[in-house]
C-alpha cells in the first residue's frame, strides 16, 4: 500500500485530462501503471496485462458519470448505443482473450503504434470528412466488434475510434461525442470482465489481484479521477484547449515510449 501516492497521482492526472480533453483516460493510465508495476517488481509476463486490466475496469467507474451528465444534456442516440452494443461485446471478448494470448513485447508494441496513432490525431487535429449516412445495424455492430476488439486490447473507453466513426456518418459533434460516452460503458464492462476471467488462472500475479485487475490501484485510481475530473471540464472553458492537446499529446508519446524501454 506504500505506493497507494502514485496511484492517487495517475488517477488525478488521467481525470483532469478526461475532462478537459473529452478523451478517455486508458492511454495515460497504462503506461504510467506499467511503470509502477514494473517498480514494485510484478512479474514481468504480466506487467502490461495487469495494466490493461485495472485500466479497463477503472474506465467501467468513470465512464457512469460520463454517461449520466451527457444523457442529462439529450446528446446520446440511444438507438446506435442498441445497435453498436452487441459488436461491441463481442469485440472486447475477443480482444481480451487475443490480448492474453500474445506475449508482453507484442502488445507494448501495438500499444504504443495506437498511442502515436492517437497523438498525431491530436497533434494536427485530424478528423474525417463527413460523407455518408449511418450503415444498418447489422453494419452498426460490426463496426462496434472492431471498436470494442481494438479498445480491449489498448485499454481505452473507445472514443477515439467512436466519434470518428460517427462524424464520418454525418453525426452532429456533441452528438458523437455523447453517444461515444455511452458506449464507453459496454466497452468497459466487456473489458474488465474480460481481463478478469483471462487473469483467474494465471500465476504470479500479486495478492489482491482479481484477475488482470490490481484491485488497490483501481480503488485510488478512481477515488482521484473522480474528484479532478469536474476541475478538468471547468478549465476547458478558460484555457486554449488546441495548445493543451497538444501538449498530451507530446506527454502520451514520452509515457509510451518509456513504457516500452521499461517492458522491451
Amino acid at each position: 500500500m506504500e505506493w497507494w501516492a502514485w496511484y492517487l497521482a495517475v488517477g488525478a492526472f488521467v481525470g483532469f485530462f478526461a475532462g478537459l480533453l473529452g478523451v478517455g483516460g486508458g492511454l495515460v493510465t497504462v503506461p504510467a501503471l506499467a511503470m509502477i508495476f514494473s517498480a514494485q517488481h510484478f512479474a514481468a509476463d504480466h506487467v502490461l496485462h495487469l495494466a490493461l486490466g485495472t485500466s479497463m475496469a477503472a474506465i467501467l467507474f468513470t465512464s457512469i458519470s460520463s454517461l449520466r451528465e451527457h444523457h442529462r444534456h439529450g446528446a446520446v442516440i440511444w438507438a446506435v448505443v442498441r445497435d453498436i452494443t452487441p459488436g461491441i461485446l463481442i469485440g472486447t471478448a475477443l480482444g481480451t482473450v487475443l490480448a492474453r494470448q500474445v506475449s508482453t513485447r507484442a502488445l507494448a508494441i501495438f500499444f504504443a503504434a495506437f498511442v502515436v496513432f492517437v497523438a498525431v490525431q491530436m497533434m494536427f487535429n485530424l478528423k474525417p470528412k463527413p460523407s455518408r449516412q449511418l450503415p444498418g445495424r447489422l453494419a452498426v455492430a460490426g463496426v462496434g466488434a472492431g471498436i470494442g476488439a481494438v479498445s480491449s486490447l489498448a485499454a481505452i473507453g473507445g472514443g477515439t475510434l467512436t466519434v470518428p466513426f460517427l462524424t464520418w456518418c454525418n453525426v452532429k459533434v456533441h452528438n458523437a461525442i455523447g453517444t461515444s460516452a455511452a458506449v464507453g460503458f459496454p466497452i468497459a464492462l466487456g473489458g474488465a470482465v474480460g481481463y478478469i476471467v483471462n487473469g483467474l488462472s494465471v500465476a504470479e500475479l500479486p495478492q489482491w489481484s482479481l484477475g488482470f485487475v490490481y484491485l488497490p490501484a483501481l480503488a485510488w485510481l478512481v477515488a482521484s479521477s473522480m474528484l479532478t475530473a469536474p476541475l478538468g471540464a471547468r478549465t476547458a472553458h478558460r484555457l486554449p484547449v488546441p495548445t493543451l492537446k497538444r501538449i498530451f499529446a507530446g506527454v502520451l508519446v514520452l509515457l509510451s515510449a518509456k513504457m516500452l524501454s521499461n517492458l522491451l
